[in-house]
């Protein structure tokens, strides 16, 4: 892409997102303009321009924290970059990694995934039917088209063990689970009804081993 097909600002900038290549971490926001860019690209290291000081200024040049650049990447608009970069040093003047580290809001840690979790998302997916799923499209076609599904991964599951492949067997084991939660789902069967009837199972398992033990 030409940098002049680039969208800059009324004063001449475009904002720069400075992202670590290897960890992904977010390093600062800066701006450029496109005689910035320019040096940037020839010398493969990133050169800003200053708001506070009105002139550009290589990053690096006298705390030798450079920032050697593997990508630059545009956004849909071509108002904003992303350069993607390997640094010699701490990205900020205050000696942080980034200059991102300032909490301003946490929301916890994301709900990790159970059997319950998906039992929800499915029964969501069955409420509302969102166009181009492929869980409403099962649900739309009803409890024959997943029966099916059901048998084919059944079917899958043997043909990977068969094949002694672990990681296609736990692949297939996956798809026929979400395909049986499905059909779980459109019979109005509860995760906790299946855990209940295991339960019992493991009660009768229990006493039958005991007898054979005496």
């Amino acid at each position: 892409m030409d940098i002049t097909a680039l969208k800059f600002d009324e004063k001449g900038l475009i904002p720069a997102i400075v992202q670590d290549y290897d960890t992904k971490q977010v390093l600062t926001l800066a701006y450029m303009n496109e005689e910035s860019l320019a040096i940037s690209l020839e010398e493969k290291k990133t050169c800003f321009y200053s708001r506070s000081r009105q002139e550009l200024w290589r990053k690096g040049e006298t705390s030798g924290n450079v920032q050697h650049i593997v990508s630059v990447t545009a956004d849909c608009d071509g108002d904003a970059l992303v350069v993607e970069v390997k640094k010699d040093g701490p990205a900020c003047h205050t000696g942080e990694e980034s200059c991102f580290f300032v909490p301003v809001f946490e929301g916890g840690e994301p709900e990790p995934f159970s059997l319950k979790s998906l039992y929800d998302l499915l029964t969501g997916r069955n409420e509302e039917r969102p166009e181009g799923s492929y869980t409403t499209y099962l649900f739309e076609k009803g409890r024959e088209k997943i029966l099916k599904k059901v048998g084919e991964e059944c079917t899958e599951v043997v043909i990977s063990a068969m094949k002694n492949s672990t990681e296609e067997t736990v692949y297939e084991i996956a798809d026929l689970c979400y395909h049986t939660m499905v059909l779980m789902v459109e019979m109005g069967i509860s995760v906790e009804t299946v855990k209940d009837e295991l339960a019992s199972r493991h009660v009768v398992d229990k006493k039958t081993k005991q007898e054979t033990m005496k």
